[in-house]
């Protein structure tokens, strides 16, 4: 417990911030599941769709500081060039 009403505050603020970032890296994670159920679906325009939204959620996430922006610029370039091989692979297949 803390012992002054300051620390007090502080653990009240941090609590707070800790849910916060608890449901963004959740909603993150929700997405990067979206994805890959889509891809391995072969459906890529909700996949498309899908990872454009994950770019937007991980560029917020890395700019409020929830992940470090190594980490989203990572794992962007990755489920980026997943999305370009199943685009190849779908090309390749139609021709």
């Amino acid at each position: 417990m803390p012992n002054t009403k300051s620390a007090e505050k502080r653990m009240n603020v941090s609590q707070k911030k800790h849910l916060i970032n608890k449901s963004k890296k959740s909603e993150i994670s929700t997405y990067i599941k979206k994805f890959q159920k889509l891809i391995a679906e072969k459906d890529l325009e909700s996949a498309e769709q899908t990872y454009k939204k994950l770019v937007n959620l991980l560029d917020s996430a890395s700019k409020n500081s929830v992940i470090h922006k190594n980490n989203a610029s990572r794992k962007q370039a990755y489920f980026a060039k997943i999305l370009d091989t199943a685009k190849k692979e779908l090309s390749s297949l139609q021709n």
